[in-house]
């Protein structure tokens, strides 16, 4: 570009110096010829080839091949959830953290609960559109491990600044790793002070949010809180996972995140605390 920038400024500055030197005269044959050639012959040329190298790219990044692992993502105002598709057809659920095997092409499939969100990972894919109603594929590889960083980027409110996600690749066997222990159910305390704590997590917050293995495993509006203290950040990217960050979100979402869909629970500062003891152990 910067050498077509070059000649084009160079014939331009060639043609003010002759215009200024003599006196403009009428056109000529050979004019009509650079005007046509120029103007019409070369663009539909140059435009022609790049239309086919771009539609062959764009095939080659959507076409189908046996995916040895098929994430679903479903864009949410302002978060992201995702399903895992395991081979007995039921799928691990998690989300805004996404977590891949190192040197394995994923299959993604795109969903979207309300608006049009895009999925957009930039070290390692380009972004796709989740629309509603519809589902869109596209495919992410990372060659190297370690912790890319994702984001919506189509305008779908309020937060979409805050629609963050974090994408972990992982070599083969730490993957695996993680894929058994996420399969696993929560694992919850037994004495009396745990007891007390579920029970308000299952009053005040089960009717949104499901934790498997648990009584509140019937939740599906908020993300799943099966495994989610063993997750690095909190409200798809708002803030690292730490038990202060826990504990102002639940005494207050929207001071943190305005307009998303988690309301205020009004808890007395000792129930509120036994909440935040009981989701931070929820590794």
């Amino acid at each position: 570009m910067a050498i077509v920038y070059i000649v084009v400024l160079g014939v331009l500055a060639m043609v003010i110096r002759r215009r200024t030197e003599r006196p403009a005269r009428g056109g000529t044959g050979w004019a009509l010829v650079g005007v046509v050639a120029g103007g019409i012959v070369l663009p539909v040329v140059v435009i022609t080839a790049l239309a086919i190298v771009s539609v062959r790219s764009l095939a080659d990044l959507t076409r189908a091949e046996a995916a040895g692992l098929t994430v679903d993502v479903v864009g949410q105002q302002y978060w992201w959830e995702f399903h895992y598709r395991e081979a007995d057809g039921e799928s691990l659920i998690t989300a805004n953290e996404l977590h891949l095997p190192v040197g394995r092409r994923v299959q993604i499939r795109l969903h979207s609960t309300d608006v049009i969100h895009s999925f957009w990972v930039p070290a390692l894919q380009g972004k796709l559109d989740l629309v509603p109603g519809k589902v869109n594929v596209t495919w992410l590889r990372a060659d190297r491990a370690g912790t890319y960083h994702g984001q919506c980027a189509e305008y779908c409110g309020i937060q979409h600044a805050l629609m963050r996600m974090v994408v972990v690749a992982q070599e083969p066997s730490d993957f695996a790793q993680w894929l058994a222990a996420q399969r696993q159910p929560a694992v919850v305390g037994t004495d009396e002070r745990a007891r007390r704590a579920e029970q308000l997590f299952l009053v005040h917050c089960a009717s949104c949010h499901r934790v498997r293995g648990t009584s509140a495993s019937f939740g599906t509006l908020g993300p799943d809180l099966t495994h989610v203290a063993s997750r690095s950040t909190l409200a798809a990217g708002t803030f690292p996972n730490v038990k202060e960050s826990l504990a102002g979100w639940i005494a207050d979402p929207q001071a943190f995140k305005p307009g998303n869909l988690m309301p205020r629970v009004a808890l007395p500062a000792e129930e509120r605390q036994a909440v935040v003891d009981y989701v931070n152990g929820l590794r």
